[in-house]
């Protein structure tokens, strides 16, 4: 029983292999540190010298690479004029580097705006003419995909769901959901409210026995927890870049599994999912023989600048070393949640979560708390009922005690001022 929700989370929920694998944990004690250089990280990103960054679930912080990034574009674009071959070049090399992060090829991910698009467009893809039209989803999903799924009954898509209970996604309760006429499960990797890690490769099985596709919403892990789809079984996902990935909004990537792409033509399109964009042929309606047949207009190219460099960081340092880092972090923050008399949204098992940590705020006040905790210097994110406190790799302990010293000045004093 958790002291700090009052559920019984550690009997249900199902080992997850990906995080049962992990290596370079950190020792849980006051002194621990993570694999890298910490200090050196920190140093390079300018405003943590004026806040507690805790917000990394919605926004990521500047670094001085994805700054040089950006520059590097208006650099271009200011003394060229137009290089599209550059600019083209740089995109591809943002496909490069989310490919590395997922153990994906290039050739299997495309560039969209954002996740919404990226469902928008696989969901014009799916052919709802036979008997498979039901599209199963869960109340975990981050709003804007479970609309697009809704938003589509118009053209005879089906939708049902999987219930969030004790504020998580039980694994068993798929298993009367899923079934013969099931043609396609949307599931996120992490819910967006509290952090909580659906065991994606457990989900995979249950809709591949019943001949159904899976499809994962990453945008709340990736970076913070290891993704591999083909160790998962992954047919699609989606990610965007603002969060973990230290990017910046108007960019995202979706994975297409080999061998599937063939199968898939989306009405949402454009000139650059064709097989040759510039053969300018407009009666012409082919499609690109890889993942780039989701690609649609002109790219995001600032965007795929600066996304390209933030994803270059998380490669560099590392995810297993962020997950074990970020997992002491979170530990730090429940535990120490629970000492102050916080009450804990979701699971309290660190490695079975992202780093976003949810504590329940007094009725209707969650935007308030984010208010207040910002003129206390701490730069944390309100959804619906609670306030979530998410660290990121540069993160330190300090960073973590006072973030929930101001939290708790926030509960006790400025709320009843």
């Amino acid at each position: 029983m958790s002291a700090v929700t009052g559920h019984t989370h550690a009997e249900r929920v199902d080992a997850d292999p990906m995080v049962a694998d992990r290596t370079d944990v950190v020792e849980s004690s006051p002194n621990a540190q993570p694999a890298y250089d910490i200090a050196a990280w920190r140093r390079r990103i300018p405003l943590l010298k004026s806040l507690v960054l805790m917000n990394n679930c919605s926004q990521a912080p500047q670094l001085d690479v994805t700054r040089e990034a950006a520059e590097a574009y208006l650099d271009s674009w200011n003394k060229a004029g137009m290089d599209w071959d550059a600019w083209m070049a740089e995109t591809y090399k943002a496909k490069v580097e989310f490919a590395r992060l997922i153990n994906a090829s290039p050739d299997d991910i495309a560039v969209s705006s954002s996740v919404s698009e990226a469902t928008a467009s696989l969901a014009s893809a799916l052919d709802l003419s036979g008997e498979r039209r039901r599209v199963v989803t869960t109340e975990a999903e981050f709003p804007s995909v479970a609309h697009v799924w809704q938003a589509h009954a118009k053209y005879g898509l089906e939708l049902d769901w999987v219930p969030v209970r004790d504020d998580i996604v039980y694994t068993e309760d798929y298993d009367g959901v899923i079934d013969e006429r099931t043609l396609l499960v949307s599931a996120c990797h992490a819910y967006y409210q509290n952090g909580y890690v659906q065991d994606v490769a457990a989900i995979a099985r249950k809709a591949h026995e019943k001949g159904a596709l899976l499809y994962v919403d990453a945008y709340q892990s990736l970076g913070v927890t290891k993704v591999d789809v083909q160790a998962m079984d992954i047919d699609i996902l989606a990610s965007g870049n603002l969060k973990f990935l230290l990017g910046v909004p108007g960019i995202a990537f979706l994975y297409v599994r080999p061998g599937l792409v063939e199968h898939l033509k989306p009405a949402v399109t454009g000139w650059f999912g064709r097989a040759n964009p510039f053969a300018f042929d407009v009666r012409g309606l082919d499609w690109a023989p890889t993942a780039a047949r989701f690609d649609t207009g002109t790219p995001p190219v600032i965007n795929a600048y600066i996304s390209r460099a933030g994803m270059a960081v998380i490669n560099e340092i590392g995810v297993d070393a962020i997950a074990a880092w970020t997992e002491h972090l979170t530990r730090r923050l429940i535990e120490g949640g629970r000492a102050r008399g916080f009450r804990l949204h979701g699971i309290d098992d660190p490695g079975r979560k992202t780093p976003s940590t949810a504590f329940v705020c007094p009725e209707g006040e969650s935007h308030r708390v984010e208010a207040l905790l910002l003129k206390r210097g701490i730069l944390a994110a309100a959804r619906g009922p609670v306030i979530r406190l998410a660290p990121h790799f540069y993160n330190t302990l300090d960073d973590v005690d006072l973030a929930l010293d101001a939290l708790k000045a926030v509960f006790e004093e400025d709320l009843s001022a």
